[in-house]
């Protein structure tokens, strides 16, 4: 029996990334993206609205096994290309900040297309655990296990933006080395 017939496939929510660059990020390694990938109380595309504490107790497990929240390729699960450094809850929704990994093809494709503006995305792909209909006909996600979060083509919460896209190590690294040997320069000529 595979994953997905023991625990269902998962349920998947997009999310829209924003175009600006980043904003102060400090870059260990990789390409980091930071934003929201879910918003509390907002209908998306497919009639849901995913409520404050959501992902609360998901989380928590998830902690406590010492495991992460996967980054991964249109939901691919062949095809991780990052690690999710961080994902918590607060008053606006499920905030996340990662590292695409350029020592992966699909990674430094995604850089590349996050760059170019091509690839606006995040989605989270999940199991709903508790959830209730309103008079609306939306369904009110009150509960539900994260089991990744996607860089995506097509958002279902365009309201939902990243605030933050870091550069690569490689780029801040020769920055600082041109800084240097300007400054040598300086130094030299001003003998």
């Amino acid at each position: 029996m595979g994953y997905y017939s023991t625990f269902g496939a998962p349920e998947q929510k997009f999310v829209a990334l924003a175009p600006e660059a980043g904003s102060g990020l400090t870059v260990t390694e990789g390409h980091v993206i930071e934003g929201y990938a879910s918003l509390f109380g907002k209908r998306d595309q497919g009639n849901d609205v995913v409520m404050g504490g959501a992902y609360g107790a998901s989380l928590a497990r998830l902690a406590a096994a010492g495991r992460r929240v996967k980054m991964l390729w249109q939901h691919d699960p062949t095809q991780p290309i990052g690690v999710w450094d961080e994902v918590r809850e607060d008053a606006t929704g499920l905030w996340v900040k990662g590292r695409i990994l350029g020592d992966v093809e699909k990674g430094r494709e995604a850089v590349a297309l996050l760059a170019a503006g091509a690839i606006d995305g995040l989605s989270i792909g999940y199991r709903t655990v508790k959830s209730e209909r309103d008079g609306k006909g939306q369904r009110l996600l009150t509960e539900l296990e994260l089991w990744e979060v996607s860089l995506v083509t097509f958002p279902m919460l365009p309201e939902a933006r990243v605030t933050g896209k870091g550069e690569t190590l490689e780029a801040d690294t020769w920055r600082s080395l041109a800084q240097i040997f300007e400054d040598a320069r300086r130094n030299l000529a001003g003998r």
